[in-house]
């Protein structure tokens, strides 16, 4: 089996972060989203992975290399457009050949594995195998129908009366029939070759597509709020360890990751947070649920639930939650209120009330 990652999209909820940052490469936990997806999928025992990216994209690819660091290897297909998940398919073809693959979409967050699934998906191996989840509100999402031994009966996007409130979690797993369904579909209302529409012929030509329960967290990390709570979740199961330089007169409590060459002095650091490799913490309270990339600068802050990307300084900051602090920022003191939230870009400087 082979993977599929789809990572070609702007990410326009996550602006201006993602004006500069490929969302995929955003820390949830101190660890790129692409990241944790390539590793829940080498945790299947899959190791070929298709990435598609924009044409002109080389961000993602200059940051993870060749898959080689994470046990993989990686083929990076270029997609001039974002038109589709199905279109996307199309133009992996020549990649996937003939072999089963899983789908995997380059944003969403599903933590606990799809283990169950992708067993279930080995075992009866149906034309396509759905990953679903049971939401409140179905009608932003793609909304499967099942019978009642687990067969897919009808798919709809986003429908504005939902007939099931079982949602398509971004997860999919596939045999090459797909690429004969992906071919005869035809642009939706919305201009986009979609996947549902491709697996719903599979469905009328009388093939079996099943969905497998997903129960654990899930999360499309395609808006900062989103993203933050990810961070949440992840920190939940942090092992402590600290490595880095800890000065007499600071407070650690909870579950803290001080990584090596971090400097804290005379700061109170509540977990769970981490702090990467060459940041300085000085007179500072931190956390929790708090994630500090490498060689950043935080002094006189006070900062919890919050995500600070590589090389960024904050000084003389209180009061500071629910943040999204961009690479190599800076954020200073000024006058007037105490508490401030913030969705910061990279190399941008913002002035708030000390």
């Amino acid at each position: 089996m082979k993977a599929l990652v789809l990572a070609g999209g702007a990410g326009t909820r996550l602006r201006p972060l993602s004006y500069s940052l490929p969302k995929q490469l955003i820390p949830v936990a101190n660890k790129p989203v692409l990241q944790h997806i390539v590793e829940s999928i080498r945790d299947l025992g899959v190791t070929e992975i298709g990435i598609v990216v924009g044409a002109r994209d080389t961000a993602l690819a200059d940051a993870m290399g060749d898959g080689s660091r994470y046990g993989v290897a990686f083929t990076w297909i270029p997609q001039d457009r974002p038109l589709g998940l199905a279109h996307a398919v199309r133009i992996a073809r020549p990649y996937l050949g003939d072999s089963d693959f899983l789908m995997y979409l380059g944003d969403n967050m599903l933590p606990d594995g799809v283990a169950g699934p992708a067993a279930e998906f080995r075992a009866r191996r149906p034309a396509a195998q759905l990953v679903v989840s049971r939401v409140a509100d179905p009608r932003e999402f793609g909304v499967a129908e099942l019978d009642g031994e687990g067969r897919v009966v009808r798919l709809a996007e986003k429908p504005r009366q939902p007939r099931s409130d079982l949602a398509l979690t971004g997860v999919y797993f596939f045999t090459p029939a797909i690429h004969r369904a992906v071919e005869n579909v035809t642009p939706s209302a919305r201009g986009e070759l979609e996947i549902t529409d491709a697996i719903q012929l599979l469905i009328e030509e009388g093939l079996t597509v099943r969905a497998g329960h997903y129960r654990g967290y899930w999360k499309d990390t395609g808006r900062a709020e989103d993203v933050l709570d990810c961070n949440r979740h992840l920190l939940r199961s942090l092992r402590p360890r600290l490595a880095g330089h800890i000065g007499e007169e600071c407070e650690i409590s909870g579950a803290v990751v001080i990584e090596e060459g971090a400097r804290v002095l005379r700061s109170r650091i509540t977990g769970p947070v981490v702090i990467g490799a060459g940041t300085v913490v000085e007179d500072s309270h931190i956390g929790p649920d708090t994630c500090v990339a490498s060689h950043c600068t935080l002094r006189d802050v006070q900062l919890s639930d919050s995500i600070v990307l590589d090389g960024a300084t904050l000084s003389g900051v209180r009061g500071l939650y629910g943040s999204v602090i961009g690479r190599h920022a800076l954020v200073t003191s000024g006058e007037g209120t105490e508490r401030h939230r913030l969705l910061v870009g990279d190399h941008t400087r913002i002035e708030v009330a000390a």
